[in-house]
């Protein structure tokens, strides 16, 4: 028996024990975010609403799965490395990946320059698909599974453009305190195009959205060097690349950016 203030584990749901160690498992870990990376074993216990043992229990399963890691150091939890691997399996996936497939083939054998596309998970961009170039003395490549950056990235400044600004996390009060981002975020709207800025480690980035009906379904991307994106260079990317986003939103029944 449980002692006096101590949870009972015991299933009183009526749950059969797999279903249960399933969803307690995806508790634990849809505890984890962007804002709360880092989760101590109390936190964790609090969030299953079980004793301190039995949510062991389950971290230590979960190790061992590599869906978790544990820092010895500051006594806590991350998710581990085979969360990514499933993520990236799961958004590949999505049906606007595989629409936007033959679209990212073409623009990559056009231009010859690394093509990526990116979703939105609720918080920020996340590449779901990359068609590298293959000519060329550099040859560039995104991790499928990459969360990029909301405002340094061309694809982050996409979604900022273009989701309600209730659906991104911070944005309106950035958008209150910074009048600079509000003046990049216009222009996005009003061209249809993002570039990151600055151009981290040499790499240039050109970004446009995807729409299905109204609504942005994806942010579509060239990248390359700021050697080889520059001047009527840029501009010929530029244009074949928007000429890929519509001709892909009109595939989905989207509205025509700029």
């Amino acid at each position: 028996m449980p002692g006096p203030g101590q949870r009972d584990d015991a299933n009183q749901s009526g749950e059969a024990p797999a279903i249960q160690t399933v969803r307690r498992a995806a508790l634990i870990l849809s505890a984890f975010t962007v804002e709360r990376p880092r989760l101590s074993l109390s936190e964790i216990t609090a969030r299953l609403g079980t004793s301190k043992p039995t949510a062991h229990r389950y971290t230590r399963a979960l190790r061992a799965a590599n869906l978790l890691r544990y820092d010895a150091q500051q006594a806590t939890y991350t998710l581990g490395p085979e969360v990514l691997a499933l993520e990236a399996a799961a958004r590949a996936g999505l049906p606007i990946a595989a629409a936007a497939g033959p679209y990212l083939d073409l623009l990559v054998r056009e231009i010859n320059q690394t093509a990526v596309l990116s979703v939105w998970n609720g918080e920020s961009p996340v590449v779901v698909r990359c068609v590298d170039n293959t000519e060329g003395d550099i040859r560039l490549s995104v991790r499928t599974g990459s969360t990029l950056d909301l405002l340094r990235s061309a694809q982050g400044r996409v979604f900022c453009a273009y989701l309600p600004v209730g659906e991104v996390p911070g944005l309106a009060r950035k958008l209150r305190g910074t009048p600079e981002l509000r003046g990049l975020i216009e222009d996005v709207r009003r061209t249809g195009i993002a570039v990151n800025s600055p151009a981290d480690h040499g790499v240039r980035v050109i970004a446009t959205p995807i729409f299905e009906g109204e609504q942005i379904v994806a942010s579509m991307a060239v990248v390359g060097t700021v050697a080889t994106l520059a001047g009527e260079a840029e501009h010929l990317v530029t244009e074949a690349l928007l000429a890929a986003s519509r001709r892909l939103s009109a595939e989905l029944g989207g509205i025509a950016t700029a």
